[in-house]
């Protein structure tokens, strides 16, 4: 997986390509995260939309676990736990029912999947 973080006026525009992977995708969110501290940036639009594979549904617990819980862990680092994620997937990538955002927003994290970059640019009140 590749990733790319462009800081914007207001928010982080973060797009990332490649095949996922777990392990691979959590070292790239911690990654995002340093980039949120550095910007100290409250918003990030995720777009995955070049990614390819089809996450496991324990791989979307653990990936939403594993978010939500660095998120936290990044607050002594300047991360806001209202800092608002959202990611712009196609399925398979994004699993229709939300899996994994459910687990990450259970746990305290702002977080919202989307499969369009308009919806996500909406929700989170930025413009491109």
């Amino acid at each position: 997986m590749t990733q790319r973080v462009t800081a914007k006026s207001d928010y982080l525009y973060v797009t990332a390509a490649g095949e996922f992977s777990l392990d691979e995708a959590q070292r790239r969110f911690l990654e995002m995260l340093e980039s949120v501290a550095a910007f100290n940036a409250r918003k990030v639009l995720f777009d995955g939309r070049t990614l390819v594979g089809e996450p496991k549904m324990m791989e979307r617990f653990y990936y939403g676990e594993f978010a939500a819980l660095s998120v936290a862990r990044f607050a002594n680092r300047g991360v806001s736990p209202a800092t608002r994620f959202a990611y712009v997937l196609d399925e398979p990538m994004l699993d229709q029912d939300r899996f994994g955002e459910t687990v990450a927003v259970n746990r305290g994290m702002r977080v919202k999947a989307f499969d369009n970059l308009e919806a996500a640019r909406a929700w989170l009140e930025v413009a491109l």
